[in-house]
């Protein structure tokens, strides 16, 4: 009994630890943001702020560019999402329902693709968006992020279709529906879970994604997102590292809200969601 008890006790203190070193650069990011600029300026830094001011976050917004990075920001990670959902829920059916000839070797194609590090696609991305003409252009970067996060969600989507069973579609099809209004009026609604959660992981992915958008937004500079921009957060003075870990806090908000929305959502079971509808 000791025994286990000394297990468990040391599990939670490694896990705490591990929980500590994570969330620890997130904390002293939002605790500059809030330091008055000669408590960031100090030689010895302070875990708490003696006063606490906006200033930092007033500059930050009324910066230049910010509100319209932000724009392309949201533009692009929603319409990147919204394209990989209806794209993947038509593989993850056809793939998790049907028999076809090449099944095998399309899912093993969509595991490769997951597993192909994106960073090694940098220079064959440049040289195809330079070939025809969509260098410096939103809608390259919404194309890239689709791929980026079309293998996980059909993989993901797969997975959750085939908690499904398949009696409550053939259910639908024996009380008159066809193939397409089983799926729309049964499976469909049963993927919630899963669709929230692959929503998720791609607007977090399109949302901090920095490589492209670094390397194909070159010259128009209205074109860029966040990430890019605050990598270039400084004034002739040098960083103003109050304003930047600001401008990092803002950038972080509309992730941690999506996630709360959706977090208590995303775990529901979609066999017990089948079973209470």
């Amino acid at each position: 009994m000791r025994a286990s008890l000394s297990r468990k006790l040391t599990l939670n203190v490694i896990a705490l630890g591990v929980l500590l070193f994570s969330i620890f650069p997130v904390y002293w990011m939002v605790l500059t943001a809030f330091k008055p600029t000669k408590e960031i300026q100090a030689e010895t830094p302070s875990f708490f702020p003696t006063h606490v001011t906006f200033t930092h976050f007033s500059t930050a917004v009324h910066a230049d560019g910010f509100w319209t990075f932000w724009r392309n920001s949201g533009l692009v990670a929603i319409s990147a999402v919204l394209l990989s959902l209806v794209v993947a829920c038509g593989a993850a059916y056809a793939v998790g329902r049907m028999k076809w000839k090449g099944r095998q070797g399309f899912i093993l194609m969509v595991f490769i693709a997951q597993m192909t590090p994106w960073e090694a696609l940098l220079i064959p991305m440049y040289v195809i968006a330079r070939d025809t003409d969509m260098l410096d252009k939103l809608p390259i970067l919404t194309l890239i992020y689709f791929m980026m996060t079309l293998p996980f969600t059909i993989v993901t989507l797969r997975g959750f279709l085939k908690g499904i069973p398949v009696e409550l579609e053939e259910a639908a099809r024996v009380d008159g529906c066809n193939q397409f209004e089983a799926f729309r009026r049964v499976v469909f609604p049963l993927l919630a879970p899963g669709l929230l959660s692959t929503s998720l992981f791609g607007f977090i992915t399109a949302w901090n994604e920095f490589a492209f958008a670094n390397l194909l937004i070159i010259k128009n500079q209205d074109q860029r997102t966040l990430p890019v921009w605050l990598s270039s957060f400084s004034n002739t003075f040098g960083t103003d590292w109050g304003a930047t870990m600001a401008a990092a806090t803002l950038f972080m908000l509309p992730v941690l809200l999506i996630f709360l929305v959706l977090q208590g959502r995303v775990t529901t079971g979609v066999a017990a969601g089948a079973v209470k509808g």
